[in-house]
């Protein structure tokens, strides 16, 4: 996404399982390989990091 992914829309580097279509390539954004799993990112379940990550956006989006 050349500028930037809006909060709330899924990556368009994201394929059918959720992966990234990127990982590990000199294109992927310097943000995505900033973001380091933690527990309290994750929890114990998916849900739970969908939850967390979707708070970050809210909570980084520009005004």
């Amino acid at each position: 996404m050349p500028n930037g992914k809006p909060a709330g829309v899924r990556c368009i580097q994201l394929d059918d399982a959720q992966r990234c279509r990127i990982f590990g390539q000199p294109e992927r954004p310097a943000f995505c390989g900033g973001l380091q799993p933690a527990e309290d990112m994750c929890g114990d379940s998916r849900e739970h990091a969908i939850a967390w990550l979707t708070q970050l956006e809210q909570a980084t989006a520009p005004r």
